[in-house]
């Protein structure tokens, strides 16, 4: 039988390098928090009270002021085997030069200014705090302005939480995630887009990213452990022992 090709083997080196890190982090991070007996979710909801569909956590979101990054932990979906899921944004501060959001051709405002903020992607998370897959949302789910594919992946590079509060391992977990899955972030920010596009070519009445029939524009089960697996499979066996 013909073995399947791994999709990480086109990425270039110095990627997979980075994402070989990443895979590293995660791990770090996991095994700090095990070590207490701990996990990511749990420095989320940690002194907050009581678990609340639909309210963040924690209740004032988490944010960076030097990085501009920000991010929160929710639950609503209701998807099977999900608790709940964190979403990560970049505020227009922090955003590489040249960004603009799209055009609103809608009726509803965008926030605008610094409160012009992008959702990058949203991380899924099960009943253990394990991480169980990636999505991209429609516009109105997270009330954000919206940019286009391109920009928001400019924008990957710049998410990072670098400081303690309300977890410094959850934190650098978090970063670390992004960096260990970019490729799929990628391609799902992209086809976010195309989603968006041919809802609103066969929907040409309703405000696209206000529409509520349009939630999830593309999601992605994922798993660490095959993540890392591939990403040392691309790199090869010189790579494994150190070289």
């Amino acid at each position: 039988m013909k073995q399947a090709k791994n999709p990480l083997a086109a990425l270039d080196r110095s990627q997979l390098e980075t994402m070989r890190a990443a895979g590293a982090e995660v791990r770090e991070c996991r095994r700090v928090l095990l070590k207490g007996d701990l996990n990511v979710v749990g420095e989320m909801l940690r002194g907050q009270g009581a678990f609340v569909e639909f309210d963040h956590y924690p209740a004032d979101d988490v944010f960076d002021a030097e990085t501009h990054a920000q991010y929160y932990y929710h639950a609503h979906r209701g998807s099977e085997g999900e608790h709940g899921h964190f979403h990560t944004f970049l505020r227009a501060a922090g955003m590489p030069p040249g960004v603009a959001p799209a055009d609103n051709l809608g009726i509803e405002p965008w926030p605008t200014g610094e409160e012009a903020l992008s959702h990058l992607i949203a991380v899924s998370m099960d009943a253990y705090g394990e991480p169980i897959g990636l999505f991209t949302v429609n516009r109105w789910v997270t009330g954000d302005t919206w940019y286009a594919a391109a920009d928001v992946i400019r924008m990957l590079d710049r998410f990072d939480i670098d400081h303690a509060h309300p977890s410094w391992p959850a934190n650098r977990w978090l970063g670390a995630m992004l960096r260990l899955f970019r490729p799929q972030i990628e391609a799902l920010i992209l086809a976010r887009d195309e989603v968006v596009a041919a809802w609103a070519r066969s929907h040409p009445a309703v405000d696209v990213f206000e529409d509520r029939e349009l939630e999830i524009t593309s999601q992605l089960a994922i798993s660490v452990e095959e993540q890392i697996a591939a990403v040392e499979a691309a790199l090869g066996p010189t790579a494994r022992k150190g070289a």
